[in-house]
């Protein structure tokens, strides 16, 4: 059964530099504050195993994806000082992700294209 859910998760993997975990954390504490306020963010928040952080993030649409990246761009400049972008996946319906793939090639993501599932 193909599924009707437009959500489109991008997951970040970074590896902070060494000594520079306490200074991520806090453009992390910024990130949170300024993507609060996005009407179609869906979830949002960072993980950390040592000095490998994943950014676990939702958004309903690609729009809301696009518009997302655009809000923190100059934080994530920033974080990209500091720390090595080592993966980014981005995963949604086709549909969707065909919006994505021309804006964000210059990041190397890997798609994942959504085929089975629900949303409640």
């Amino acid at each position: 059964m193909p599924t009707q859910d437009k959500c489109c998760t991008l997951a970040p993997y970074f590896k902070v530099s060494s000594g520079k975990l306490e200074a991520f954390k806090k453009l992390c504490e910024q990130f949170v504050a300024k993507t609060s306020g996005e009407t179609r963010c869906l979830c949002y928040g960072f993980c950390f195993d040592g000095d490998q952080v994943h950014c676990r993030e939702g958004y309903a649409d690609a729009e809301g994806l696009l518009a997302h990246l655009q809000n923190v761009g100059a934080l994530l400049e920033e974080a990209l000082k500091i720390a090595e972008l080592t993966r980014l996946e981005i995963h949604g319906p086709e549909d969707e992700l065909v919006k994505l793939r021309e804006p964000l090639a210059h990041l190397k993501p890997q798609f994942f294209v959504l085929e089975y599932g629900f949303r409640r």
